[in-house]
C-alpha cells in the first residue's frame, strides 16, 4: 500500500495537479470569508466565527474531491496500466487504499492552512470567550470525516467509466444527493418514528459541527467510506 500512496502523492506534486488543488482551495475560502461582500463575509457579518466557512467547504469539497479522484482509475483503464499495476504482487485491496489514502493527504494538506483563519478569529476578538472553540473544533473534525467519504464516493466513481469527466459527475451527482438529498426528501416524505435526513451526510455533519461528537456520527462516515470502497474493489475485480 505504501508503494502506491507514495506514487500517488508523487503523481500529484510532480505536476501541477497537488499545487493547484491547494492553491484553488485557499484562494476560493478567502475570497468568499473575505473578500467578496456577502452573507458568507465574516466581516460583513459582524460576527466573529468561522460559522461561514464550515457552511461553504463541504460545497467547495463538493467539486474539489471528486477532481482530484476522477483520474484515480479511469485514468489507469484509458492508459492500459491497470492491468499492469495488476500484475505486481500487490493486492488489490492495498491498490484501493493506496489511491484513497494518496488523495485523502492531498486534501488534507490543502485544509491545514486554513487553521490561520482561527488566529484571525480569535484577534478579532476582545477576549477568549468570543467564539465558541468547542464547536470550531467540531467543525473541523467533521470536515476530515466528511473528506473521507466524499473521497471513497470519488474513488468508487472512478472506476465506472474510463472516461474522467463521467467520473467527475457521477462523483459529484453521488456526493451531492448522500450529503444534502436525503434532508430534501425529509421535507416531502415523513415516516413515523424514523427521520430520513438521518441517512444523509449533513445531517450527522451538522451534529458533529454543534461541538458534541458522537460516535454514532463517526461511525455512519466510516460506514458511507468503506462501503463505497468494498464497491471498489468489487469493480475492479469485474474488470
Amino acid at each position: 500500500m505504501l508503494a502506491i500512496l507514495k506514487r500517488e502523492i508523487n503523481s500529484f506534486f510532480s505536476t501541477s495537479v497537488g499545487f493547484l488543488v491547494i492553491a484553488l482551495f485557499l484562494t476560493l475560502n478567502s475570497l468568499l470569508l473575505w473578500f467578496i461582500p456577502g452573507e458568507f463575509n465574516i466581516l460583513d457579518n459582524g460576527f466573529a466565527d468561522l460559522s461561514s466557512f464550515f457552511i461553504i467547504v463541504p460545497w467547495i469539497f463538493l467539486f474539489l474531491i471528486p477532481a482530484v479522484t476522477m483520474k484515480a482509475f479511469s485514468e489507469e483503464k484509458k492508459m492500459g496500466t491497470f492491468e499492469l499495476l495488476a500484475t505486481k504482487p500487490i493486492s488489490l485491496k492495498n491498490i484501493v487504499l493506496g489511491k484513497y489514502f494518496g488523495a485523502i493527504i492531498l486534501i488534507y494538506l490543502a485544509l491545514m492552512p486554513t487553521t490561520i483563519y482561527i488566529i484571525a478569529i480569535s484577534k478579532l476578538t476582545n477576549n477568549s470567550s468570543g467564539w465558541d472553540i468547542g464547536s470550531t473544533i467540531g467543525s473541523y473534525i467533521g470536515l476530515f470525516f466528511l473528506i473521507l467519504a466524499y473521497t471513497a464516493i470519488g474513488i468508487f466513481t472512478s472506476t465506472i467509466s474510463k472516461n474522467q469527466i463521467v467520473a467527475f459527475i457521477c462523483s459529484v451527482f453521488l456526493c451531492l444527493f448522500i450529503f444534502y438529498g436525503f434532508d430534501t426528501i425529509s421535507y416531502f416524505i415523513q415516516i413515523p418514528f424514523f427521520e430520513i435526513n438521518t441517512l444523509g451526510m449533513k445531517s450527522h455533519f451538522d451534529n458533529i459541527s454543534r461541538g458534541i461528537v458522537d460516535t454514532r456520527d463517526l461511525i455512519y462516515f466510516m460506514s458511507v467510506s468503506v462501503f463505497f470502497l468494498i464497491l471498489t474493489s468489487i469493480n475492479l475485480r469485474k474488470d
